[in-house]
């Protein structure tokens, strides 16, 4: 075993984490059991935080709510600064009622239903990363009925092939996630043309998980620039 953190092995050869007797707890909850060691989560936000802000100082980091998220996970990301994204209405309720600031959460997944849209433009939350035409339009319908400005990301699918499962692997075409490059400037140009309360703020995609190469982020990022160049020859829009 790799001991990290506040890990330690103590007097009865039982693993601590945070100066918890990891056996004592197991006694006291049962198991499975997870346990989180706050002061590393605090120091992993941090050291995220800080490498973003010397290299990309507008950059934002983001933490996952899918990973690990209830009322304490979402207050200590938001008291070190960190944004959240949040993929149901249940994990927008959470986020809300732990106090996250609203105009840091980003909203994304690929099944959002028209009422937890609502409950995202009723939050006012920074942004609505859209994931298909059906959700783009309903998201036309409910800002013009609110007359509410809502900023969104476009979800793009790169078409990168990552060497990882191919359950979890999310940018290829044939991905049920985003839109298609070309799907995707047609999005841009009912956007800019057609939807007046929606602001396109960019673009988002996600090519899979445990990926351990670099290469396929490498192509992800050239073939998404190359999708950026195209879209403002052909429209004139920048991304801001």
């Amino acid at each position: 075993m790799i001991l990290s953190g506040t890990m330690r092995i103590n007097s009865k050869q039982h693993l601590e984490i945070g100066g918890c007797d990891t056996v004592a707890l197991a006694g006291e909850f049962g198991t499975p059991l997870y346990v989180m060691d706050e002061e590393q989560v605090r120091e992993n936000c941090r050291r995220y935080l800080q490498t973003m802000q010397k290299k990309y100082p507008r950059g934002k980091i983001l933490y996952a709510g899918k990973a690990f998220l209830v009322l304490a996970m979402a207050k200590l990301v938001a008291e070190e600064g960190l944004g959240l994204d949040v993929v149901s209405g249940g994990e927008l309720y959470t986020a809300l009622k732990a106090g996250f600031p609203a105009e840091r959460l980003y909203f994304h997944g690929n099944n959002k239903s028209r009422q937890e849209l609502l409950e995202a433009l009723e939050a006012k939350i920074g942004r609505i990363v859209v994931d298909s035409f059906s959700e783009l339009q309903e998201l036309q319908e409910l800002s013009a009925s609110r007359r509410q400005k809502v900023d969104v990301l476009l979800r793009v699918k790169p078409g990168i092939e990552a060497h990882t499962h191919d359950y979890i692997q999310t940018g290829r075409e044939d991905s049920k996630f985003g839109l298609g490059f070309s799907e995707a400037r047609e999005a841009v140009r009912q956007i800019l043309s057609a939807a007046p309360y929606l602001e396109l703020r960019g673009f988002h995609c996600h090519i899979g998980s445990q990926i351990f190469q670099l290469e396929p982020y490498r192509l992800a990022a050239r073939a998404m620039l190359d999708f950026m160049s195209e879209v403002r020859a052909e429209t004139g829009y920048v991304a801001s």
